[in-house]
């Protein structure tokens, strides 16, 4: 009897111990400490904090971050975080430890550290500061002067990018209708990495009386390409062949094309969207090398033809797809119109128009007269009847007297 009754208190314990085991819940760690915010460069906030004080040892500490509402969770060891953003609005970031990376784990209290935008009326600072990478080599920032700002407002224009040890003045600045600009040279280094970073910008004024206005332009977007080079113009087999070459700094991968013929006898304006173009046709002339072919079908040879193209960024390379580029110098192909017989027609149509009109005018008038023939005076026509009598009867008088 002793022995069941043994293993039955030992299955009691047991199962005592298992129930406590599960519902033991997990321990919460201490908030972490000193938490801190400052600016790096024009726009890279960093948030430090220190551990927590009383963290447990067998705890193998994560930090738990996110931004306002929520957005870009992270849970990674470093006692930092940093990120690029526009000091325009206020940004705030919660801080929490735990130690797993589950993000189910329930974190310790969170903490929070905000960075405030800079003072000023913002009414006054700049509105719709954009930035375009123009062909890889320079970028052009342009802005409207704000609502509350004075029309003598001086700018200056500050940015500042990876490659660069410290932060620089854009010195040429111009206005452009109601935009102010300013450009400064950007040229693409060898650096594979180097379009994975971004551009930070900002713009005030020396006097300190506009609040100021940040961007960060990512170098994989707002690219704007140099128009393209046609070479060459050909026909073949009611064809039209256009052959060119692409502005300098891009792989013909990274683009797509828009390519214009305008028939000047038929009065047509089509335009062709290509993806991919390649001389890979036998019918394409010349060296092909860096050599960009289409060819549009069904082309009139014996009339005039006039060819543009333009070029924008594809995604295969580059985030952004909006912006083309200029359109290319226009090139024509095909018989032109006689130029010397419509002059010399111009010129004679007016002189016969104006021989017709006057044979006209004398001949309208000839045929009036046929037509509608002068009526007859009566008074003069019995004046002459006997106008010659009564002249007789006063001469003949006297001798009867």
């Amino acid at each position: 009897m002793e022995r069941p009754a043994r293993l039955c208190g030992l299955w009691v314990l047991l199962l005592y111990a298992g129930r406590g085991g599960v519902a033991a819940p997990a321990e919460s760690q201490p908030p972490v400490t000193n938490l801190s915010v400052s600016v790096e460069n024009l726009c890279t906030i960093i948030w430090t904090w220190n551990p927590p004080e009383g963290a447990s040892p067998n705890c193998s500490l994560k930090y738990f971050s996110h931004f306002g509402n929520k957005q870009d969770k992270k849970i990674a060891p470093e006692t930092h975080r940093s990120k690029e953003v526009p000091l325009n609005e206020r940004i705030c970031l919660q801080v929490g430890s735990q130690c797993s990376t589950n993000e189910s784990e329930k974190p310790s209290i969170l903490v929070e550290k905000c960075i405030s935008p800079p003072e000023g009326d913002p009414e006054s600072a700049v509105t719709e500061l954009q930035c375009i990478w123009h062909n890889l080599r320079y970028m052009k920032c342009t802005w409207l002067p704000g609502r509350n700002a004075s029309p003598d407002t001086n700018y200056t224009l500050y940015y500042w990018h990876n490659s660069l040890g410290k932060i620089l003045q854009c010195e040429n600045i111009y206005r452009e209708g109601q935009h102010i600009a300013c450009s400064f040279n950007l040229t693409k280094v060898k650096d594979s990495s180097f379009e994975q970073h971004s551009v930070q910008v900002m713009v005030k004024d020396n006097a300190g009386k506009i609040r100021p206005s940040f961007n960060i332009v990512p170098l994989t977007s707002h690219v704007k390409p140099d128009p393209p080079h046609i070479k060459n113009l050909s026909f073949q087999n009611g064809d039209l062949y256009v052959q060119w070459t692409n502005p300098q700094n891009f792989q013909s991968k990274c683009l797509s094309y828009e390519v214009e013929v305008n028939n000047s006898h038929a009065e047509t304006h089509d335009i062709f969207y290509v993806e991919e173009a390649k001389c890979q046709n036998t019918e394409f002339e010349g060296n092909l090398e860096g050599t960009i072919c289409f060819m549009v079908p069904g082309v009139l040879p014996d009339t005039l033809n006039t060819v543009r193209i333009r070029v924008k960024t594809n995604k295969l390379c580059y985030e952004d797809d909006k912006l083309w580029s200029n359109w290319s110098q226009a090139m024509s192909i095909g018989q032109k119109a006689n130029q010397t017989f419509y002059i010399t027609t111009l010129l004679i149509i007016p002189v016969i128009v104006a021989a017709a009109v006057i044979v006209l005018l004398l001949y309208l008038k000839r045929l009036k007269i046929i037509i509608f023939p002068p009526i007859p005076d009566p008074g003069k026509i019995f004046k002459e009847m006997f106008g010659d009598q009564n002249d007789d009867t006063l001469v003949l008088s006297p001798l009867y007297r």
